[in-house]
């Protein structure tokens, strides 16, 4: 019997974590404690398992505490990113494993302090990289390390986040740089963590634009430049397309959150948290649209970019090598897709020959099936039977994470950055 503990009580702990722990793996997993700095979150958590109501709760301030009277084996970070770094290094320092939440940090300087901490202590520090489990990101995985297409030479990948995921964002903490490392870091990293899988390769150096279009007090979608506004109360929140898309006139503003998601949350909100602010307030500076370049170590080529205001989302992706290419399309949340959208396939077209549709299994579960799956390679370990790696550890988190921060430094310094560079000298600044 493994024993967790929890640091963090978001939406994502309570549905990735403390759901399998109370439901699928009770037999083999015991969740020993509760940490975070708003009591009222852990009053919606055990409403939601009743099972864990004599689980003892503490503040954040009360780290030791907890690992002195709870003992666990297991520290689970799922708090607001630019927290991560402290609460893994600490359980590092107690010879805890940590499972974190992506991103790992929220800056280059911090991911290598977690892995000085990590070749200091007995504890592992794994970081729960879903989009690798998805069931076509894992066929991907398999064509590439199996050769089909050759030596891998260049990569397109174009991401795509509609006008209702990506304005969320922007309507909570995530805006503010300082706490999320910016959304090329928060949302991007996942997506470099998927190409340096994929690839097996470390990126080298990056060059990047960037711009805040869409968002922020100069956005010419502003209907007012007033700061300080929240949907639920805005005067002119029916001159706003971005509420009017998602809203009729009767409704009270209601924005799909990664970590707010139960009546009792909605009604009463948490302690200073406002899922709802304005996307036009002036304090908002990081990108919402980039463009990057980036080289890796083995010669592989990235053309990536990514938008956070378009009228659908999902991604595509082509994969070139010396043998052949790969394509696929995906179109996530179909039902916000104002038209029909077809099913995803893998297209394989070898470098002189007819194509090849490769047809995925599908799989049940959030995140395009990928969610139960590491889930059973957290709470179970890895599935022994595969050919290959698919969790991630700390230098997967690190090196995400310092490809993101190198892209928007990128563009604010208007020159390549290089990731070694970043990521192993702490003096390194814009």
């Amino acid at each position: 019997m493994r024993k967790f503990a929890v640091c963090g009580v978001s939406k994502r702990a309570n549905d990735m974590f403390i759901r399998p722990m109370v439901d699928t793996f009770r037999a083999t997993s015991k969740l020993v404690g509760l940490l975070d700095h708003d009591s009222k979150r852990f009053a919606v958590c055990k409403s939601a398992f009743p099972e864990i109501e004599h689980v003892p709760e503490f503040s954040a301030a009360e780290f030791e505490k907890m690992v002195n009277e709870t003992n666990p084996d297991v520290i689970i970070v799922a708090s607001r990113d630019d927290t991560h770094v402290e609460y893994i290094i600490k359980a590092l320092e107690h010879d805890l494993d940590v499972i974190t939440e992506k991103p790992m940090t929220t800056t280059a300087y911090d991911s290598r302090r977690v892995m000085e901490a990590e070749q200091n202590s007995r504890g592992k520090v794994t970081v729960t990289f879903n989009y690798r489990y998805s069931p076509y990101h894992m066929k991907i995985k398999e064509l590439v390390a199996s050769g089909k297409v050759g030596r891998v030479t260049s990569v397109d990948l174009n991401w795509y986040i509609d006008t209702y995921h990506g304005s969320s964002y922007f309507q909570r903490w995530n805006r503010m740089r300082e706490f999320s490392g910016g959304l090329s870091i928060h949302k991007s990293s996942h997506h470099f963590d998927l190409i340096n899988w994929w690839l097996d390769q470390k990126p080298v150096q990056v060059f990047a634009f960037g711009a805040l279009n869409y968002y922020g007090s100069e956005s010419e979608l502003n209907p007012a430049k007033v700061d300080g506004r929240h949907c639920k109360t805005c005067h002119v929140k029916h001159n706003c397309s971005y509420y009017t898309r998602w809203n009729s006139r009767s409704n009270s503003a209601v924005v799909k959150d990664d970590h707010i998601d139960s009546d009792e949350a909605r009604k009463d909100g948490y302690t200073n948290y406002r899922p709802d602010q304005c996307v036009f307030d002036s304090e908002i500076e990081i990108e919402d649209t980039y463009t990057a370049t980036i080289q890796y170590n083995k010669g592989a080529l990235l053309s990536y970019s990514i938008n956070f205001s378009l009228p659908y989302e999902g991604y595509r992706l082509a994969i070139n090598g010396t043998k052949g290419r790969i394509e696929t399309t995906e179109f996530h949340a179909p039902s916000r897709v104002p038209f029909p959208v077809p099913e995803q396939t893998v297209e394989y077209f070898p470098l002189f020959g007819s194509k090849e549709t490769i047809h995925v299994l599908k799989q049940e579960g959030g995140h395009g099936g990928g969610d139960p799956i590491i889930q059973e390679d957290l709470f179970m370990g890895e599935d022994p039977s595969r050919p290959y790696r698919v969790l991630s550890g700390s230098e997967d988190g690190a090196y995400a994470v310092t490809t993101g921060e190198a892209v928007w430094r990128s563009v604010k310094e208007k020159q390549p950055i290089n990731i070694e560079q970043l990521l192993h000298e702490p003096s390194y600044s814009s």
